[in-house]
């Protein structure tokens, strides 16, 4: 069985092609650029057959066009038609309150997904339009939204309720609905299979660490609680995000004469974070290259990074009333060995112990690297969304 993962932005399309029962990947590409000079096209095969070339994306018909062409070029077919493909499973970044688990596409999904556009202006209508141009050139092919946000939706209203009038919550649907749904949902998942903890009573908290983090506190596989909020702002600050702030600094800073003319929503989205800290960059590498060779004010974003990361893990083992796993992915999670001895030897009163040479040499591998004696045990397990993408989108149709 071939499930099919595409991932549309507003001006790019990335897609996967799985061998389900494997659950390897036989082909992926990337068409950037779309609507803009110098579009490019990018294409491999699990047989060595690769494309990489420029070409003209006018729309995202035109990359989805180009994606069909590539998978049944006669020099190295991935498939021979398009009959092959199961169901095409498309990320959706924000479900707001209409979706909590992933949904076949449908009129009235479509229109719930435009009911999410004012949360998420940049990315829901690329993503549904990826979506709508797929059911036009594939046709009779079930076509499936996976949320960022679904994962999330077991939260109880004491976790995504915020102190506001409650009016906004009921007329506007302002509440904590988080983020890398899908990514804590893999990671965890995996988490499940490799512990030896009773999986139904499992706590688990799951460090989504990237250029954009978020963490998750999962007790028995579903959410209780997550750091991103609304939108992606909220939490640990990021590589440009400011994370969680003084709400009042927002009137502040817009108040300053040097900023009057500065939309303060981008400076805490854009301008803040490591990057504004730091005055370096928004790379977590070349932040640690600053921080030995003396910057000062690189080597104070990187502490605040990991200070905050030790907050929210403790705020969430109280709200779990315990903990039994803790879990590192995504690109810092999955890499940077520093960090995580960082953040962990700050949880060593826990009773967590690292097995040094084990996370040292551990970059992107799924590894176990707390010690034997370690009261918690810690994980590396590079997320995989795609994958999860397509598990959650054969889940859902019943075709496993």
């Amino acid at each position: 069985m071939k499930i099919l993962v595409i991932n549309s932005g507003s001006s790019s399309l990335k897609y996967q092609m799985f061998d389900y029962e494997n659950k390897t990947v036989i082909a992926k590409g990337l068409c950037e650029r779309i609507g803009i000079a110098n579009s490019h096209f990018k294409h491999e095969n699990a047989s060595g057959y690769v494309i990489d070339e420029g070409r003209s994306f006018k729309s995202h018909s035109d990359a989805v066009r180009t994606m069909i062409e590539a998978l049944l070029d006669p020099q190295s077919p991935v498939i021979e038609s398009l009959e092959e493909i199961a169901a095409v499973g498309h990320r959706i970044v924000h479900g707001g309150p209409y979706f909590a688990k992933p949904t076949e596409m449908t009129q009235e999904s479509k229109d719930a997904v435009r009911k999410c556009f004012p949360w998420s202006p940049l990315h829901n209508p690329a993503n549904l339009t990826g979506v709508e141009v797929c059911e036009k050139l594939m046709p009779g092919i079930p076509q499936v939204g996976v949320f960022d946000t679904a994962f999330h939706q077991t939260m109880p209203p004491k976790a995504y309720m915020y102190g506001l009038p409650y009016r906004y919550y009921e007329e506007h649907n302002v509440r904590r609905y988080g983020f890398h749904g899908t990514s804590h949902a893999y990671v965890a998942r995996r988490a499940a299979e490799l512990t030896q903890c009773d999986k139904d009573q499992q706590r688990l908290i799951t460090c989504h660490l990237g250029n954009g983090s978020s963490f998750a506190a999962i007790k028995g596989g579903q959410c209780i609680d997550t750091s991103m909020g609304l939108t992606p702002l909220e939490g640990i600050m990021m590589g440009t995000r400011s994370g969680s702030i003084d709400p009042a600094i927002v009137s502040f800073i817009a108040k300053l004469n040097d900023d009057a003319t500065k939309d303060v929503d981008y400076i805490l989205n854009h301008e803040s974070g490591v990057r504004g800290v730091s005055g370096v960059s928004s790379d977590f590498r070349d932040l640690k290259a600053a921080a030995m060779q003396g910057n000062e004010r690189a080597q104070l974003a990187l502490s605040m990074f990991c200070y905050q990361a030790v907050k929210i893990i403790g705020s969430y083992i109280a709200a779990l009333g315990g903990i039994d796993s803790i879990v590192f992915t995504a690109g810092i999670g999955e890499n940077d060995d520093r960090i995580r001895k960082t953040i962990c030897d700050d949880l060593s009163f826990l009773g967590l112990t690292l097995d040094e040479g084990l996370n040292a040499s551990t970059h992107g591998e799924e590894v176990l690297i707390s010690a034997a004696d370690s009261s918690i045990e810690v994980f590396v397990i590079p997320t995989n969304e795609e994958l999860s993408i397509a598990i959650q989108t054969v889940e859902v149709l019943g075709l496993a």
